[in-house]
């Protein structure tokens, strides 16, 4: 994902990077694992993405080995403009036909898709998708990849997650086709990913019109799926103030787990923003309803990128506070109800001289091999603490 600029976070007390990196060490190396309640195999997820799906990239083992690391989610973009990018069965050129099926009326490719989703059920692991990007026939601007869905694009999209349910949801089509996969069916959908924020959504400011677009994907999803979870879009930036008003617009009823994003360069500010996400969502009556990071990351870039986002660190430092951050979230997992947490990302190519995203990544893909990180290294053992540690009593 590309998360746009985090606007505005908590003030909190300068502390030289020298001083910051001293004090986590020294709380890595003083807080035993039995602090950390134990926390169930879902609960740590991962983004998959970028050259990960790559041809270059052995992407069966790379999702085998986030399974043996530790991680037992996985999300993934499902893109809407690659399943669908033609509005009809005419538009489709000849030599394509015969990758599309019907579906509704919209002429639909399941094969990225269906990959991503046999990829994950192979492993065991739980699959968050997350449902973006409109094609150009169904954009309010059909040049822009980031537009949000135009006015008939919104009925468009939720006839999208009609299909997806019915192909992926319980009883899918999907399973049916692959009988040689255990049937693991997809219960929870995340509508959008960042409609706060200008990479994911042109049109800012985007909530009012995001709420637009939620409700009418609820109820298809819930109609295909009673027991399906609609996760809202993973706000970031200022996100408990436009979580706060999602709720104004109305959006509350059309939702079952709220998403944030909490990027900031310190991990205290990380809790900081889950816990006002989850003030306003008590204010609104919502206070025991789930809540997920959806994206959590600190990327490597610092020095790297000439575009910044002001929570860019060393490659040392991306360790540092993912181990801090996992053990902090884990001990304050039940006070917030976050039922879980994705790190963004999986994969990256570390070589983007603009974008400090592309330094995300636990491993790196470059000169045609893949290599970890210190992140890498750092998580797995985190992830074995969390996971054996004795329950609290």
């Amino acid at each position: 994902m590309r998360p746009a600029p985090p606007g505005t976070l908590p003030a909190v007390r300068p502390v030289s990077p020298a001083r910051l990196a001293l004090l986590l060490a020294l709380a890595v190396l003083l807080l035993p694992a039995s602090a950390s309640a134990r926390v169930p195999a879902p609960w740590l997820g991962v983004q998959a993405d970028g050259p990960l799906f790559g041809e270059a990239v052995d992407t069966r083992s790379e999702v085998g080995l986030m399974k043996r690391s530790g991680f037992g989610s996985m999300r993934v973009a499902l893109y809407w403009d690659v399943a669908q990018p033609y509005a009809t069965a005419a538009e489709v050129p000849p030599e394509q036909a015969g990758a599309f099926t019907d579906e509704g009326g919209t002429p639909t490719d399941w094969s990225a898709l269906d990959l991503r989703v046999g990829l994950a059920t192979e492993q065991g692991l739980r699959l968050l998708p997350v449902v973006q990007r409109a094609p150009g026939w169904a954009r309010r601007h059909p040049d822009l990849d980031n537009s949000p869905p135009s006015a008939s694009g919104v009925g468009a999209y939720a006839r999208f997650f009609t299909a997806l349910v019915h192909r992926y949801g319980p009883g899918g089509a999907f399973w049916a086709a692959h009988p040689e996969l255990p049937a693991r069916p997809i219960r929870r959908w995340q509508v959008w990913n960042e409609p706060d924020g200008e990479r994911d959504w042109s049109d800012q400011p985007g909530v009012a019109d995001y709420v637009k677009l939620l409700k009418p994907s609820y109820r298809a999803i819930k109609a295909a799926d009673p027991g399906a979870q609609v996760v809202l879009a993973g706000l970031v930036g200022r996100s408990w103030s436009h979580l706060d008003e999602v709720y104004r617009r109305g959006g509350g009823r059309f939702f079952d787990v709220a998403a944030i994003h909490p990027f900031s360069l310190y991990v205290r500010n990380v809790l900081l923003i889950l816990r006002r996400s989850r003030d306003v969502m008590r204010r609104h009556g919502d206070a025991r309803k789930p809540l997920l990071a959806t994206e959590l990351s600190w990327p490597s870039a610092k020095g790297k990128t000439t575009v910044r986002y002001g929570f860019e660190v060393s490659e040392a430092g991306q360790a540092e506070r993912l181990r801090a951050s996992l053990r902090a979230l884990a001990r304050a997992r039940r006070r917030l109800g976050l039922t879980g947490i994705f790190w963004s990302t999986w994969m990256s190519y570390d070589r983007d001289p603009t974008y400090a995203f592309d330094y995300a990544g636990l491993r790196r893909f470059a000169g045609g091999t893949v290599k970890s990180k210190p992140a890498f290294f750092a998580f797995r053992r985190v992830a074995h603490q969390l996971r054996a540690a004795p329950r609290r009593r």
